[in-house]
């Protein structure tokens, strides 16, 4: 298996399950020249919704893949703000008998998928799994297919034109908001590495749905750490945060680090940014302060839940706080630049962190997915932490701690750690301008 997730790719639309059209598969050269121009204009069409918080430091929406800013909701993409039905496809192959069954598959990946948003969301969001029950037989052997990391576009869109037409005879995708196929692990064929999101630059039509895109899951059993709720990302509309070389070479996790699922789904703190959760509707506008002059502010951990009535702090959802104050400061500094402060802990999704602290990052909206959107500042730079652990050690110790003072590079931001509260909270200052 791969520790590193795979960016998704977009599609011309194959032939729709039990539709008419005869499919027309162009050259790879023709099909990735059109997927190029698509993916930098065509996902970001469409209406869009104004964000609940669209204050100063709320970077506007741009035409970059999967951009960051979040002034507007892109209503192509399904927002995670309640519960959305999820269904299970199971495919085999004429050239393997699954030797797993869909419901051992299935506790591969669920309930941790649905806690893991669970615990982000702060319960406002639900994924609720359908799976089906039983393997549907594909027409063609597993290798016939190419299934591979870089996949060309001709087999992967035979792919799944077969797969469409043989889970449309038995799913109603009318039901459902999020697709999933997943492949017999254990299927000659079948590479790990090519798990991604496809997307249809002309949506397929089944039971009188439009489905936009699917995520095809080729893991091995057991399969990656958190790789699910990695692809369920972009299914939201979230970037690639990890930097693949161009060559195959040096190293991949330099953005983000361990800080944000999107950057790798082994990450040792893969908790969505507070950015993230803000542009999902997460956070509401009290919990976001956008500075624009030096002033203290006091953020809560990220990972903090409201708290439940009469629930003391480090109980039942209230491991810190209110889980209602601050978790996002934001002072913009360009036209489709900020820089972020939230305040991550060893709690919920990142339990396993080995470093606590105010986290800076850098956010660009006019960056596309895989390019460095997000890029998590280094607050000691000199140092590493958690070796053989972390995906990219550099970063594992990025937060600035308490008593410790940071300035941006570049940038006339400066933060200084103060303290903490009783209750968990920390106290920062930001400074803004020169001086």
């Amino acid at each position: 298996m791969s520790r590193f997730p795979d960016p998704e790719v977009d599609l011309p639309r194959p032939l729709p399950p039990g539709g008419v059209e005869r499919p027309r598969l162009r050259s790879v050269g023709a099909a990735l020249t059109a997927l190029t121009a698509m993916a930098a204009t065509s996902l970001v069409a469409g209406p869009a919704i104004s964000a609940p918080y669209a204050g100063p430091c709320s970077l506007e929406r741009t035409a970059a893949h999967h951009s960051e800013g979040l002034d507007t909701w892109n209503r192509a993409y399904p927002r995670p703000v309640r519960t959305l039905n999820a269904v299970m496809v199971f495919l085999s192959f004429p050239d393997a008998r699954p030797t797993t069954t869909p419901k051992e598959l299935t506790a591969d990946y669920f309930p941790a998928t649905s806690d893991f948003y669970d615990r982000a969301s702060y319960g406002k969001f639900h994924l609720v799994p359908h799976p089906q029950r039983r393997w549907l037989r594909m027409p063609r052997s597993s290798t016939s297919y190419a299934i591979e990391r870089d996949w060309d576009a001709a087999h992967r869109g035979a792919y799944l034109r077969d797969a469409l037409h043989t889970a449309d005879r038995h799913t109603d995708f009318r039901k459902f908001d999020v697709v999933y196929f997943i492949a017999d692990p254990d299927a000659p064929g079948v590479d790990s590495d090519a798990t991604k999101v496809v997307n249809f630059d002309k949506p397929m039509r089944a039971d009188g749905t439009d489905i936009k895109r699917i995520v095809t899951v080729f893991e091995q059993h057991p399969p990656d750490r958190n790789v699910l709720a990695h692809e369920t990302g972009h299914v939201f509309d979230l970037p690639d945060l990890y930097h693949r070389p161009t060559d195959g070479k040096g190293d991949w996790d330099t953005y983000v680090g361990d800080w944000d699922v999107m950057g790798s789904q082994f990450g040792l703190a893969p908790d969505f940014l507070g950015w993230h959760k803000w542009k999902l509707g997460w956070l509401d506008r009290r919990q976001v302060v956008c500075v624009t002059s030096s002033r203290r502010v006091t953020l809560e951990p990220l990972a903090s839940a409201p708290a439940r009535p009469g629930a003391a702090p480090g109980t039942n959802g209230a491991p810190f706080g209110s889980g209602y104050g601050t978790k996002l400061a934001v002072v913009r500094t360009g036209e489709d630049s900020a820089i972020a402060l939230e305040a991550r802990s060893a709690d919920g999704n990142d339990a396993a962190t080995c470093s606590e602290g105010i986290l800076v990052y850098r956010v660009r909206s006019e960056t596309a997915s895989g390019h460095g959107p997000v890029e998590v500042l280094d607050a000691h730079p000199d140092t590493d932490a958690c070796f053989g652990d972390s995906v990219y050690p550099a970063l594992a110790d990025a937060p600035v701690r308490v008593g410790e003072s940071y300035r941006v590079p570049g940038e006339n931001v400066r933060i200084k750690v103060e303290g903490r509260t009783r209750s968990g909270a920390w106290t920062v200052k930001v400074g803004v301008g020169k001086g």
